[in-house]
Parts: C-alpha cells; sequence; structure tokens
C-alpha cells in the first residue's frame, strides 16, 4: 500500500513547486519495481484497448480464477479492488472495529482509514530498535492478549512498511492461530511480499503443497512466504496483496484481499461496482504469467541494493537491512538531507510521520541504477 505521505508530498506537488515536467522529478519516496511496466504488460494493454467500450467485469471472474490457480485456494475468497487501499476501507466500513491494535512504525494507512470509517479506539506495539524493529511473535500475542477484551482487529504490515524487514511465515502464523482463539481479526497486508525472493525448494519436495501451489512456486508465485493459504482454516485472518509495487502497475489502481468465506458476501453487499477497470484486469492477468520479468527483477534489485549498501557505508549512514526494495535510513540532520534533495527534483520519504519514529529517519527506494548513482552522490554532496 501507497504510504500517506507518498499522497502529500508527490511528484505532481513537487514537479509544481520546482517549475519543473514531472518526468524530471526523480521519485524515491514511492517503492514500485525499478523496471517499469513488462513489455508484456504493455503489449497485452495495447491489445486490449478495443474493448474499452465495454464495461469491465464486476466480478473480475477471470483474474480471481488466474490468482485461484496459482495460490491453491477456492476463487470466492478473493475480492479485487481499486487498489488494496479501497479493500481496507470497505473492510472499516463492514467490520466497523472499536480498537485496533498497530505496530509502530508501520503504514499509517491502518490508523487513517480506522479513523475516517469508524472511529477506532488504536493502540501501538511500539517495536524495539534495539531488535532492527523486528516483530517479536510472543510480545506481539501479550499485546493482542492484554487488550483482547476490547479489542476487534490488529494489523500486520509484512515485510513492513517503512522497515523493510519480513516477519517469518510460521511467526506470523503463530500470531494469526493467537488471534483466532481471541476471535480478534488479524489482517496481514502483504503488499511488498513479492519483493521477497525465498529460496525455493525443488518440485516435488514440498509434500503439504497443493498441486496448484505447485505450479505458483514455478511460477515464481511461491507460497512459502505468505499466509494466505491459512485463511480457509481461519474465519479471523484476512490477506491484503497489490500488483502496484512488484509490478509497477500503481497508475492501473489494483489489488486484492483474501478473506474468509463467511465475510465475503458482506463485504460484496457493501462494495462500488465496476471499481476495478478493464485493463488493470487484463494487466494484471499477463502479470500473474511473466515470470521473466519477475527473474528479472530479483537479478536487478539484488545488483542495485549491493551498490546503494555500499554507496551508505562509504558516507556513513547507518541503514536497516532490508528483504524488500526501500531501505530505512538513519541520519541526524535528515530534514536538512530531505529539503536539500527536494531543490534538487529529488523525492525522498519524510518517516517524522511514523509512529515510533523520529527526525533522524528517511526511507528511500530502489530505483534504477542511473538513479541510485545520482542519489549517492547528492547525499555524499549534503553530508
Amino acid at each position: 500500500m501507497e504510504i500517506l505521505s507518498e499522497m502529500e508530498q508527490n511528484i505532481y506537488r513537487l514537479a509544481g513547486e520546482l517549475k519543473l515536467q514531472e518526468r524530471k522529478i526523480v521519485d524515491f519516496s514511492v517503492s514500485t519495481n525499478p523496471l517499469g511496466v513488462s513489455n508484456k504488460i504493455k503489449a497485452g494493454i495495447r491489445k486490449h484497448l478495443k474493448y474499452l467500450d465495454h464495461y469491465p467485469d464486476p466480478d473480475t471472474k477471470k483474474l480471481r480464477k488466474r490468482l485461484a490457480q496459482y495460490l491453491g485456494i477456492d476463487p470466492e475468497m478473493i475480492l479485487c479492488g481499486n487498489g488494496s487501499t479501497e479493500l481496507l476501507y470497505l473492510m472499516m466500513r463492514v467490520l466497523k472495529p472499536k480498537s485496533i491494535l498497530v505496530p509502530a512504525p508501520t503504514y499509517s494507512g491502518y490508523e487513517r482509514a480506522c479513523n475516517i470509517s469508524c472511529k477506532s479506539q488504536v493502540t501501538s506495539y511500539k517495536l524495539k530498535i534495539e531488535d532492527n524493529f523486528d516483530i517479536n511473535p510472543d510480545e506481539f500475542i501479550s499485546a493482542l492478549s492484554t487488550q483482547h477484551s476490547a479489542l476487534s482487529m490488529a494489523f500486520l504490515c509484512n515485510p513492513n512498511n517503512p522497515t523493510g524487514r519480513l516477519l517469518e511465515k510460521g511467526d506470523a502464523l503463530k500470531i494469526a492461530g493467537a488471534a483466532k482463539e481471541m476471535k480478534c481479526y488479524l489482517v496481514v497486508d502483504e503488499a511488498f511480499i513479492d519483493f521477497c525472493n525465498p529460496p525455493y525448494p525443488p518440485l516435488g519436495t514440498v509434500p503439504d503443497l497443493l498441486p496448484s501451489q505447485r505450479r505458483g512456486v514455478e511460477s515464481g508465485l511461491s507460497p512459502i512466504l505468505s499466509v494466505i493459504s491459512e485463511v480457509r482454516n481461519n474465519p479471523y485472518l484476512i490477506v491484503l496483496r497489490s500488483f502496484s509495487n512488484f509490478y509497477a502497475l500503481a497508475g492501473l489502481r489494483l489489488g486484492y484481499g483474501v478473506f474468509p468465506l463467511q465475510l465475503i458476501e458482506r463485504l460484496k453487499e457493501y462494495k462500488e461496482p465496476w471499481t476495478v477497470n478493464s485493463l488493470a484486469q487484463r494487466a494484471a492477468v499477463l502479470a500473474l504469467k511473466d515470470k521473466a520479468y519477475r527473474n528479472e527483477t530479483f537479478r536487478f534489485l539484488s545488483k542495485e541494493k549491493l551498490f546503494l549498501e555500499k554507496g551508505f557505508r562509504k558516507i556513513g549512514i547507518q541503514f536497516l537491512d532490508s528483504d524488500v526494495n526501500f531501505y530505512l535510513l538513519k541520519i541526524n540532520n535528515a530534514n536538512e538531507i530531505y529539503q536539500g534533495l527536494k531543490e534538487k527534483g529529488i523525492l525522498i520519504e519524510d518517516c517524522s510521520d511514523f509512529r515510533g519514529l523520529d527526525r533522524t529517519y528517511i526511507r528511500i527506494s530502489v530505483k534504477s541504477h542511473r538513479e541510485n548513482t545520482i542519489l549517492i552522490r547528492e547525499l555524499a554532496k549534503i553530508l
């Protein structure tokens, strides 16, 4: 999901302030795939333009069928939306949680959606810098237990935004099991999990995977890291996913959620029709088939992350080891750096508004090699 400050400090506003063309802004604040939209998707969209006089399928049937095949789940458990943000606000309107538990720092949109939609009481579970802001499952469960008589919902962003840290699947399932016992909804936001490249086992060596899930391993949509397969067994587990980040389809707005069957019909009653346009549906189906694009993404990110980390170390910037395509940096003069880069048309993420962080933190995404080189050069100049 996009973070709120990205909406406040976006390329359109900055381009207006600097009187530059939008394409001249180098945007390290958004964490989309630096490879951009794949050629396969571009070609597919061009072919699909002739169908724009038709209304899109309100049930997104073909897309849900394709997702279900790779995820090894019932397509009826899948609901697609105009980005996973639409589904987040939809959940809040339907479930109306009175009290929620949210890690800090994490994506600020959870709290904002609750405040706007149902005025929930928010309790923060503070992550510790000495633990690299990682979630301790036992401590998180303890926080659930302490609040459990009043608690309606808890959130996990996995991998977490803005820290870039992945919670292991076993730990996430441990928390999900505890939430189930407490009859508390656990929303696991996996918007960036596609960027995590697990060590895929040889096909046929994972006996607990369904045949459709084994196809997912082969295609690159591995279930190894995700908790999606557990939703069928847990009526209180919800998983949100996005096509905006890994597939660089942020402009088409497409996300999906995997929900317990008993909740899906309630959500459909409140959901507006035709929120997923036909180009987005076609692009997503093609994206799920594009194994070459996934492999190239991992090759590129591996190389560029090493380049950035080497640059950070050389100029003395502390950074958190990241499992994804962005980094949380700690710098004493973070605001000076933010403003200095902004004046040069380089947008980074100011993290001072995140609960649990202060004015010494910024977040940057991995971009093209040319852009990454510019960033390191300009950081060195300021420092």
